[in-house]
C-alpha cells in the first residue's frame, strides 16, 4: 500500500501541475491530500492511521513538513536565501533601466564587422545581462525586439538568429549571480548533511566502526561557493556559443554575414562604448569580485548589487540630460574611494579607538558612509519620481520573491510526503542496484532532469528532484564528488529547461516578440545546436571537475579563514606537494647536513638534545616519506584486483542486510499475531527469505575474508607510514623552533635582572598579601620569557616558603633563582650566535617538513592544495 500512495502522490502532483494549477499550491496540496488519504485508509482498513506509511504516521510527516518550512525561515545557519530578494531587485531595476537596449545596439556596432558578429554580440550581451539582471524573460524579450529584426534584416539564418537569442537569454541561470544557484546551494546544504549520515552508516556496515574519519565526510556548499564554481563553466558555455557562431559564419558566410558599421569608430563612438559597457562591468566586478576576494558574503554582495543598480538607474532613466545627471554616481564613487582609503590606512574598529589617527579613520568612514547614503537617497528619489519606477520594482521584487519562497515551502511538504511512503529508499535502492556504479546513477539522474526540463520549470526541478537524488549521489564514496560540482552540473542541465520544446519558457518569450515571418518550427530548429552545446559543456565539466572546484578552493585556501595545514582532508595533497618540493632540489638535505655540523656545546643538555632530536627527526621524516610512497604504491597495485571483488561483495551484503531487515520486521509481526493462516503464511515467507539470504551469502567468494584482510593490512600499513612521517616531520620543525624561541628571548630575559634583584628586599622584609602579590607578578613576568621556567620554579618555591613564614628558606631559594638566572644569562649570550643557523634550517624545511605545524598555508601551498583538492578522489576502498 505504501507504493500505491506513493504513486497516488505523484499522480495528484502531476495532474495539478498539468492542469495549470499554481505550483506553490500544487506541491503542498498533493502532499497533504495524500497523507490524509493514507491516514484515513489505514484507520478504516487496518485499524491504525500509521499502517500505510513506510515509517511513522501522519502527524510525524505533517510536522516534518512544517519543520522543513520553519527551517527555511528561522534557522540561523541557513541565511543563504536572504540574497534572493536582493539579486531579484538588482535584476529588475537594471532591466527597467533599459541597459539591455543600449548594450545590444552598441555591441552590434562593435562586433558587426566580424563574421557572425551580430550573433557574437548577442551572446556577449547575454553574458553581461546574465551577470547583472539574470532575468531570462526580460533578456530574451529585449534581444528579440532589438537584435532579431536587425539580424533578419542583414540576411542572418532565421534558425541561427532565433537560437542565438533564446540560448543567450538563458545564460542568467548559470552565470552568477543566479537565483538558481542560490536555491541549489540551499538544497545541497541539506543534502550534504543527509549524505554524510548515509556515508557514516555505509562505513559502519563495511568496517563495524562507529566513528568515521573526518577525511571521508561529505562537505556541504554555500551560495558563494556555487557562484565561484559556476563562473568558469558559465564562461565555457559562452565560449562554446561564440565559437559555434564564428565557425558557422566562416563555413556559411551567407547565413551569418558581416555587418559593417555605417558610422565612424571615432572618439564619440568609443566614449559611447565606455559609458555603456563600463558601468555594468564595474557592477559585476563589485558583486562577484567582492565574493571572490572574500571581502563580502553572498548576502552582502547582493546588497552591493542592489545599491549599484539603484545608482545606475538614477542616471539612466532621466530623459533630460542635466548638469547633475551623473552627480549621484560620482558621489557614490567618491564615497567608495574615501571608505577604501579609510579601511586600508586606519583601524576602523570603533571599540578599539585609542589614538588621534583612529579617530581620523572613524571620521573619514563616517563621511564616506554619509556621502554613500546621500547618493542612494538621491538616486532613489529620482527613480521614484520617474513613472514611479522604484515602486514598481519593489512590488515586482516582492511578488517574485514570494513566488520563490512559497514554492520552496511547498516543496518541503512534498519531500516529506515522498519520504513518508518510502520514495527516497525506493529511489536509492533503484540507483544503487544499477550496474556501472556512480556514473550510471549520475547519468540516469541527469537524463531524468533533462527530460523533466521539457515539462517543468527550473525551480520545481531544484526543489523537488534535488533533495531526493542529491544525498544518494553525494554519499557514494567511489566518486566522492563535491556538492558544488554536483550543483553546477545540475544547474547546467536545468538551463536546458528554458530551451527544450514544447514548454521551454525562452521559446515562448521569443515567439511572443518575433515577427510573424518567423515560424515556431524555425525557433525549435534553431535551439537544437545550442542544446547540444549545453550537453557538450556538461560533458566537459563532468570530465574535468577542477573547472568547478578550483576557484572555490582557491578563494577558501587564500582567505583569512582558510583551513590549517593539519586539516585531515589536506594531508594527501600536502604529501604530494612536499614530495614535489623535495624532488626539486637538495635544499632540505643540505640544510640538515649544515645543521648537523653545528656546535651545540654552549647550550644546556636539554636544549642541545632538542636541536639534535629535531635534526634526527628530519632525516627520519625523509626516510618515512619514502616508506609512505612505497605503501601507497602497494595499495595502488592491489586496488585494481581488489576493487571489483569488493563492489560485488558489498552489493551482496547490502541485499542480505535488506532481506534480514524484512525478516526481522515479519518476525515481529508473527510474534504479535494469533495462530491462523496469516501467521503461517508469514512464517513461510520468512523461511523463503532466509533461504534467499543464504543463497546470496553463498555467492560471496570463499577467499573474500583473506582478500579483505590482506588489503586492509595494506591500508593500515599506509596509515602507519603516514603517521610516522607526520610525527617525524612535525618534530623536525617544532623542537628546533622551541630552542630558537628561547635564544631570541634574550632581551626579555636580560630585562628580568632588575626586578629579580629588587624582589630580594621583599623576601627579606616583606610580609602579608601585598608581598605575595608582588612575587606572583614577577613570576608571571618571568613565565612570559621562553626558557626561564627554572627561574620561575625557584621563585614559586620561595613564595610558598615565605607564605609559611620560612623567611630564611625563602631567601635561600631566591638566591638559587638569582644563580640560575646568572647561569642562563651566560650561556644565552654565547648561544645567541646559533640563531642565524637555526633560522636557516627552519626556513629551509618550513615549506616542506615543517608545513603541517604552520598556522596557515603559504600562498604557494594554498594554490597547490586548491589544484590538488579540485580533483575528486575515490575513497571507496576504505569502506
Amino acid at each position: 500500500m505504501e507504493l500505491f500512495f506513493l504513486l497516488l502522490l505523484i499522480v495528484i502532483m502531476a495532474g495539478a501541475l498539468g492542469s495549470g494549477y499554481p505550483v506553490a499550491f500544487a506541491l503542498p496540496g498533493s502532499a497533504i491530500i495524500t497523507i490524509t488519504l493514507a491516514a484515513g485508509a489505514g484507520w478504516l482498513f487496518a485499524g491504525s492511521t500509521d499502517a500505510y506509511f513506510h515509517s511513522g504516521g501522519p502527524q510525524q510527516w505533517l510536522s516534518a513538513g512544517v519543520t522543513n518550512l520553519r527551517g527555511v525561515y528561522w534557522e540561523v545557519e541557513r541565511d543563504t536565501l536572504i540574497a534572493i530578494p536582493l539579486f531579484i531587485f538588482m535584476g529588475i531595476m537594471l532591466q527597467r533601466s533599459k541597459i539591455a537596449e543600449d548594450l545590444l545596439v552598441t555591441m552590434a556596432q562593435l562586433f558587426g564587422p566580424v563574421p557572425g558578429g551580430l550573433g557574437i554580440s548577442v551572446v556577449f550581451v547575454g553574458a553581461l545581462l546574465a551577470a547583472t539582471t539574470g532575468i531570462v524573460g526580460a533578456t530574451v524579450v529585449a534581444m528579440g525586439l532589438i537584435s532579431l529584426p536587425a539580424m533578419l534584416r542583414n540576411n542572418y539564418s532565421t534558425p541561427l538568429a532565433t537560437g542565438t537569442i533564446a540560448a543567450s537569454g538563458t545564460l542568467g541561470q548559470i552565470i552568477p549571480p543566479s537565483i538558481v544557484l542560490i536555491i541549489l546551494a540551499d538544497q545541497l546544504a541539506s543534502a550534504a548533511d543527509q549524505a554524510s549520515t548515509l556515508r557514516k552508516l555505509l562505513y559502519k556496515d563495511a568496517t563495524g566502526e562507529i566513528s568515521m574519519p573526518s577525511l571521508f565526510d561529505v562537505a556541504g556548499t554555500s551560495a558563494g561557493e556555487m557562484f565561484l564554481g559556476a563562473f568558469v563553466p558559465g564562461m565555457v558555455l559562452v565560449g562554446l556559443y561564440m565559437a559555434y557562431i564564428l565557425i558557422y559564419a566562416i563555413l556559411r558566410p551567407k547565413a551569418a554575414p558581416m555587418v559593417h558599421f555605417d558610422g565612424k569608430y571615432d572618439l564619440a563612438f568609443w566614449r559611447r562604448v565606455f559609458v555603456t559597457l563600463v558601468p555594468p562591468l564595474a557592477l559585476i566586478f563589485l558583486v562577484l569580485g567582492s565574493i571572490i576576494a572574500g571581502i563580502a558574503t553572498v548576502n552582502q554582495a547582493g546588497a552591493i548589487g542592489a545599491a549599484g543598480a539603484l545608482i545606475m538607474a538614477g542616471y539612466r532613466l532621466p530623459e533630460k540630460k542635466t548638469a547633475t545627471l551623473f552627480a549621484p554616481a560620482f558621489l557614490a564613487l567618491a564615497a567608495l574611494a574615501i571608505l577604501a582609503f579609510a579601511l586600508s590606512a586606519y583601524e576602523m574598529n570603533v571599540k578599539a579607538i585609542d589614538t588621534a589617527a583612529d579617530r581620523t579613520g572613524i571620521a573619514l568612514g563616517t563621511v564616506g558612509t554619509v556621502l554613500l547614503l546621500v547618493s542612494l537617497f538621491w538616486s532613489g528619489i529620482r527613480v521614484l519620481k520617474i513613472k514611479r519606477t522604484l515602486q514598481g520594482v519593489m512590488l515586482e521584487t516582492a511578488k517574485t520573491t514570494s513566488l520563490v519562497f512559497i514554492i520552496l515551502l511547498g516543496a518541503a511538504m512534498l519531500t516529506a510526503a515522498f519520504r513518508a511512503f518510502g520514495g527516497e529508499e525506493l529511489v536509492r535502492d533503484f540507483l544503487v542496484s544499477l550496474p556501472g556504479g556512480f556514473w550510471t546513477q549520475f547519468l540516469i539522474v541527469m537524463l531524468v532532469i533533462f527530460l523533466l526540463g521539457f515539462f517543468l520549470d527550473f525551480i520545481e526541478i531544484a526543489v523537488v528532484v534535488v533533495p531526493i537524488v542529491a544525498p544518494i549521489l553525494l554519499a557514494d564514496p567511489s566518486a566522492n564528488i563535491t556538492a558544488v560540482w554536483l550543483g553546477v552540473m545540475i544547474g547546467l542541465n536545468m538551463q536546458t529547461s528554458f530551451l527544450t520544446p514544447p514548454f521551454g519558457f525562452a521559446l515562448f518569450y521569443l515567439r511572443g516578440v518575433a515577427p510573424a515571418i518567423v515560424r515556431t518550427v524555425q525557433i525549435y530548429k534553431g535551439v537544437i545546436p545550442f542544446i547540444l552545446l549545453q550537453i557538450a559543456a556538461l560533458v566537459i565539466v563532468a570530465g574535468f571537475p577542477p573547472l568547478v572546484n578550483y576557484l572555490p578552493n582557491r578563494v577558501s585556501f587564500l582567505s583569512e579563514t582558510s583551513p590549517p595545514p593539519r586539516n585531515p582532508k589536506l594531508q594527501i595533497c600536502l604529501e604530494d606537494y612536499i614530495s614535489e618540493q623535495l624532488a626539486a632540489g637538495p635544499v632540505v638535505t643540505d640544510a640538515i647536513a649544515t645543521a648537523k655540523a653545528l656546535d651545540l656545546s654552549v647550550l644546556p643538555k636539554d636544549l642541545a638534545g632538542g636541536v639534535e632530536d629535531g635534526i634526527a627527526a628530519a632525516e627520519q621524516a625523509l626516510a618515512a616519506l619514502d616508506d609512505l610512497h612505497k605503501a601507497k604504491a602497494a595499495v595502488a597495485a592491489a586496488a585494481d584486483g581488489y576493487r571489483p571483488q569488493r563492489v560485488a561483495v558489498r552489493a551482496i551484503e547490502k541485499q542480505a542486510r535488506s532481506i534480514q531487515a524484512e525478516i526481522d520486521e515479519l518476525s515481529t509481526r508473527i510474534d504479535r499475531m494469533d495462530e491462523g493462516a496469516s501467521r503461517e503464511w508469514l512464517a513461510v515467507r520468512v523461511e523463503r527469505l532466509k533461504h534467499e539470504r543464504a543463497g546470496l551469502e553463498a555467492g560471496i567468494p570463499a577467499d573474500w575474508p583473506e582478500v579483505h584482510d590482506a588489503f586492509t593490512a595494506l591500508i593500515e600499513a599506509e596509515n602507519k607510514a603516514r603517521n610516522a612521517f607526520q610525527r617525524a616531520a612535525d618534530t623536525a620543525f617544532e623542537t628546533p623552533a622551541e630552542v630558537r624561541a628561547v635564544l631570541v628571548s634574550g632581551t626579555g630575559f636580560e630585562a628580568l635582572a632588575t626586578p629579580l634583584a629588587e624582589i630580594g628586599q621583599v623576601f627579606a622584609t616583606g610580609s602579608g598579601d601585598e608581598a605575595l602579590e608582588a612575587i606572583k607578578a614577577l613570576e608571571a613576568l618571568v613565565g612570559n620569557v621562553e626558557g626561564a621556567g627554572k627561574v620561575k620554579k625557584k621563585l614559586s618555591k620561595a613564595r610558598r616558603a615565605l607564605k609559611k613564614g620560612e623567611r630564611d628558606k625563602a631567601l635561600e631559594l631566591h638566591d638559587e633563582a638569582m644563580a640560575e638566572y646568572a647561569a642562563q644569562k651566560a650561556w644565552r649570550t654565547e648561544a645567541s650566535a646559533l640563531v642565524p643557523a637555526l633560522d636557516a634550517y627552519l626556513d629551509a624545511i618550513r615549506p616542506t617538513l615543517g608545513a603541517r605545524v604552520q598556522d596557515r598555508l603559504s600562498r604557494d601551498q594554498a594554490l597547490a592544495m586548491a589544484s590538488c583538492t579540485a580533483h575528486h578522489r575515490d575513497v571507496s576502498l576504505n569502506f
